[in-house]
């Protein structure tokens, strides 16, 4: 409101005159004395908000981080207390060397997931193995459990059937720690018979310092998290750890955004109410010298009314500076204000909304504005989310205060919080999908997953689980580069989608690895006929930028309750099933059964065995001889490694190597071979060589010429009298990474050939273009050499172009003495085979060469 004086009425003063001149100038004085506080404590009530949601959201934040911590850890523990190797080795018997040595329940549990102490506690309630930070230790649980020990161990023993582990928060010396206990069961393991003594007991420590406080506090958003001090656990930022905070309680330091607003807010407020006692006093002795000369009065009357606009004005700008808009309703729920900031925040005009109800604007999910206003002794701090429609017809979010007015009706402020609503949703969604392809993810896939099996479902209407792996699909991000896999990830994310049915899930759970929920699948041939439709869309070429890429999957099928009941199972269960669709040749599928689950605890011990026997040097290398056709001398010998098993016996290399390459144990495997080949070739006659044969994976792991080149120095064979033997597919996988790896091979100055020379499908182009001294020719063409003339000319060809390049051409499989002479026919230069020698122990070898030896001085004689 602003007054206009009008000239024709105004008296000459008289001292009633100034009286109520100066009576009205203390009321107006009042009034605005009574906005300033209004908009102070609106102010400081908006501050007081904004703190309290960002305290409410730190401590969520924080109780999930607590939570995540206590998931991990009982999944972590569940991993390896029901596992039948762990119940043969750490409860039938204690076996450290298996679980320290051997690194299966070891240091690796410090190194990797920072358990500070790892116990292992009999029937009989005595501490029989124990891991402390990494180290094997004579450790008593007892100083680190405390009163915990005993609920511990029963509630976990309690568990075993169920295969349940038991997790608390507990003091340890003064510092929280999260212990988790799981029973010690032989798990699905059938090879293992359980006894009927208690349950040994298996115990992970996570010792929760400051350091892995603030670690996890960074990547929930807590800033600060941090073990509270008796001092700090007097405060709001706690959260208590154990039963009414028993093991301590966390204290963070929440954002304090409204501190900041009141820090901007409250001295704007303090100028504007200082300027306007300014004015009051100026205003005052000017009234006072008006009613002593009329002419003087009038004039310090304007002078007056213009200041006073100027500060209506002032405090005008203060309240539409804020981000909220003001309103008011009557007692029947109409607007009777709104300030100029609604215009600007909802994009609606003030003039049609005065007189209107507030329902007919605002919408809320629990009900109308109207209802929740009128609930008796609500609290006047306790806030609202509402929904309206701005002029574009977006919806808007907003949170709505109100206080009642003493005249009746209501008083507020609403502030626009669509895009802290939107960010939240947002958070919330990407905890539960995938960020690429927009599927569900693991979180979500365990949520859906459990809900469905909580369903109990029949073996009339089974719940099925596919578990899907795409083949060929690295070679589209080693080639085409990371952009181009991410678009064939998306276009196959769409097309699983397309194949399922409404209802159904299709999940993202890994790089290139899928899960997919069927509830409504009853019959075999139905999920058969799905995965053929699967994996025929998969297999349609997707097109980039004018480039058609190919990619295949196989599928792993499980089914409850059939095969499982639990989550964990059904999921581990379709894995197996994977695993034998990929051996199976890849473009397929498998369910599981029972005896797959056997095959995978097989190969586990093997590539357990496989370690040790690498590690205790248990593997033998035999040696077979290479000759000259010609003449029939030695020239040297290819090394084979054996394993001779202490229970199974002779392994075959083509039943470990593939462990050894899937596993990674392929480098120190190789390491091996060539630090023993070498230390025994560098004793031989100098003329005589050594050749070692090479993993494809080798030129993909590990830094290949530094190896070879530790080996060379270590035994101290020169470089030339060895030789290393690739297969093509090293070429096939990454060419160009292969050629400059045999660059720096050959710059040792090793020989390199290619084996199995004539089976790939490139090998001419590959013989021009890399650095090799010679070739093998593949055994199946001997095998048919003096049946098939086609083959004769064949291996004839390959002697004459290794000829032409100057290679050196070896023959495989030689079995008879017309094989070594339709070689000689064909001027072949080197030769190995059963008929010119087996392999060789290296007590049998040194044998041959001594005969050798002796014979060729009986001829020189």
């Amino acid at each position: 409101m602003s007054y206009q004086p009008n000239p024709d009425v105004i008296k000459p003063a008289t001292p009633s005159t100034v009286a109520l001149a100066r009576g009205s100038l203390f009321k107006f004085v009042f009034l605005l004395a009574g906005v300033f506080l209004l908009a102070a404590y609106l102010l400081m009530f908006l501050a007081r908000d904004l703190d309290h949601t960002e305290e409410l959201e730190s401590a969520f934040y924080t109780e999930k981080a607590m939570r995540s911590l206590e998931k991990t850890l009982t999944v972590t523990v569940k991993d390896y207390a029901f596992w039948g190797d762990a119940y043969r080795y750490l409860h039938l018997k204690v076996d450290p060397d298996w679980a320290f040595v051997r690194q299966n329940i070891g240091s690796t549990l410090y190194s990797d997931f920072g358990f500070q102490g790892v116990f292992v506690i009999d029937d009989a309630d005595r501490t029989v193995y124990a891991v402390v930070e990494g180290e094997l230790e004579k450790a008593d649980a007892e100083p680190w459990l405390g009163p915990a020990r005993d609920l511990l161990l029963a509630r976990a023993r309690e568990g075993a059937e169920t295969e349940t582990p038991f997790t608390a928060f507990i003091d340890l010396n003064g510092t929280p720690a999260l212990v988790a206990a799981a029973a010690i069961t032989p798990g699905t393991d059938p090879s293992v018979s359980a006894d009927d003594r208690l349950h040994s007991v298996l115990i992970f420590v996570d010792v929760l310092d400051d350091a892995k406080l603030a670690v996890l506090g960074k990547e929930y958003g807590v800033e600060g998290l941090h073990v509270a001090t008796p001092d700090e656990r007097q405060q709001v930022s706690i959260f208590p750890l154990g039963e009414g905070g028993a093991a301590g309680a966390l204290h963070w330091t929440p954002p304090a955004p409204g501190q900041r607003l009141l820090a901007l807010g409250l001295p704007l407020i303090g100028l504007a109410a200082a300027l306007v006692c300014l004015m009051t006093w100026a205003i005052l002795r000017r009234t006072t010298a008006a009613a002593r000369s009329l002419d003087d009065s009038y004039a310090s009357l304007q002078k007056s009314e213009s200041a006073l606009a100027t500060s209506e004005a002032r405090f005008r700008d203060v309240v539409e500076a804020s981000s909220d808009w003001v309103w008011e309703i009557d007692s029947e729920g109409r607007f009777t204000y709104l300030s100029d900031r609604f215009e600007c925040v909802t994009g609606l005009h003030r003039t049609q909304w005065i007189g209107a109800l507030m329902d007919d604007l605002l919408q809320t999910e629990l009900g109308q504005v109207s209802q929740w206003l009128a609930i008796p002794n609500r609290r006047p701090d306790i806030t609202i989310q509402c929904r309206y429609l701005e002029t574009c017809g977006r919806e808007r979010i907003s949170r709505l205060s109100a206080r009642a007015m003493v005249a009746g009706g209501f008083r507020g402020t609403a502030t626009d919080v669509t895009e802290e609503v939107e960010a939240r949703r947002r958070i919330e969604f990407l905890s539960q999908h995938d960020a690429l392809t927009g599927l569900p993810n693991r979180v979500r896939l365990q949520e859906f997953l459990d809900g469905k099996l909580k369903a109990l479902p029949t073996l009339d209407s089974p719940l099925v689980m596919l578990s899907i792996d795409l083949d060929r699909f690295k070679p589209v991000n080693d080639l085409l580069g990371h952009a181009a896999g991410d678009r064939v990830l998306n276009d196959v994310s769409s097309r699983l989608s397309d194949c399922v049915r409404h209802g159904d899930l299709v999940a993202r759970v890994g790089g290139d690895e899928f899960v997919l929920i069927l509830s409504e699948a009853q019959t075999q041939d139905e999920v058969e006929s799905l995965c053929r439709r699967l994996i025929e869309s998969i297999e349609r070429p997707v097109l980039i930028d004018d480039q058609e890429i190919f990619v295949s999957a196989s599928i792993g099928i499980a089914m409850a309750p059939t095969d499982a009941r639990e989550a964990a199972e059904l999921l581990r269960y379709a894995d197996i099933a994977l695993y034998e669709a990929k051996a199976g040749g890849r473009g397929t599928w498998r369910f599981y059964a029972g005896d797959m689950n056997a095959r995978i605890i097989e190969r586990r011990r093997l590539e357990s065995d496989l370690r040790y026997a690498i590690k205790h040097n248990e593997l033998r290398l035999h040696f077979q001889p290479r000759f000259r056709i010609a003449d029939g001398e030695m020239v040297g010998a290819e090394a084979l490694v054996r394993w001779q098993h202490p229970q199974r016996g002779l392994i075959p290399p083509d039943t470990f190597i593939p462990i050894a390459e899937e596993s990674g144990l392929i480098i120190p495997l190789s390491d091996w071979v060539m630090t023993q080949a070498c230390s025994e070739a560098a004793r031989w006659p100098k003329q005589l060589f050594i050749s070692i044969n090479l993993s494809p994976a080798e030129f993909k792991r590990g830094n290949l010429p530094a190896r070879i080149q530790f080996a060379l120095k270590a035994t101290g064979i020169e470089p030339s009298r060895v030789e290393l033997e690739i297969t093509e597919g090293v070429m096939i996988e990454d060419a160009v990474g292969a050629l400059d790896v045999m660059r720096t091979l050959k710059q040792l100055g090793v020989r390199i050939a290619m084996d199995d020379f004539g089976t790939g499908y490139s090998s001419l182009s590959y013989l021009r273009t890399f650095p090799f001294d010679g070739l093998k020719i593949d055994r199946s063409f001997l095998t048919r050499l003096s049946e098939s003339e086609g083959d004769r000319s064949i291996v004839q060809a390959i002697v004459g172009l290794g000829r032409a390049l100057s290679l050196t051409v070896t023959a495989e499989g030689i079995e008879t003495a017309e094989h070594v002479q339709l070689l000689k026919e064909v001027e072949c230069e080197e030769g190995q085979g059963y008929f010119l020698s087996h392999p060789l122990t290296t007590s049998d070898f040194h044998a041959l060469l001594a005969a050798r030896n002796t014979a060729a001085l009986g001829t020189n004689v």
